[in-house]
């Protein structure tokens, strides 16, 4: 996937998704979501950071110790992790009385994932032992932060596996990371303009 179609196609997943959900936020501009947030995590060693972008929307980024795994082998070491993502949830969460704070919520992203050569401590895939591997996909995650800034965020999907020198092919990405957000975090409840 080129850098032209992953834009083509992360402009129309949001116009898609606004289509489809309307807006339901009120006022302009980011509501709930943090504008920066940076973590470490403990469970998966790393660090994220995360930007929010546009109402419910957010890129993110981390670098920590990662595994794929697709249809001719596995491999485990460093990894960066980029997504787009889209909070679908935030305002049902809202109106049960439950935390938004820390970008608190459901969300679909579009995933994209690097796996270096340089740092992978094991794998099973045939082929020169200086490959990179990259994930194209699309993840479904939830994400939590707490009020002591303790935060878990699982993801659940699928993709397409690139290899460099190696056989490419499709698997399913699965990612848990449990941290700590550095970064100060909005009230629990928004003031709407």
């Amino acid at each position: 996937m080129n850098k032209i179609t992953l834009i083509a196609f992360l402009l129309a997943a949001q116009f898609g998704f606004s289509q489809i959900n309307g807006i339901t936020e009120k006022g302009s501009g980011i509501v709930n979501l943090e504008k920066h947030q940076f973590k470490f995590n403990f469970f998966n060693p790393g660090i994220s950071y995360e930007f929010g972008i546009f109402r419910n929307q957010t890129v993110s980024t981390d670098v920590g110790l990662g595994a794929a795994t697709y249809e001719e082998g596995y491999a485990y070491g460093l990894a960066m992790n980029n997504r787009y993502r889209y909070y679908h949830n935030f305002q049902r969460r809202l109106d049960r009385d439950k935390n938004v704070s820390g970008n608190s919520g459901n969300y679909i992203a579009a995933a994209q994932a690097i796996f270096f050569s340089q740092l992978r401590l094991s794998t099973n895939i045939q082929g020169p032992s200086d490959f990179n591997l990259g994930f194209y996909g699309m993840v479904y995650g939830v994400q939590r932060t707490y009020p002591k800034g303790f935060n878990f965020n699982a993801e659940l999907g699928a993709g397409f596996y690139k290899g460099d020198g190696v056989p490419d092919g499709y698997g399913p990405l699965v990612s848990f990371k449990f941290g700590w957000v550095a970064t100060k975090r909005k009230s629990r409840k928004p003031t709407f303009d």
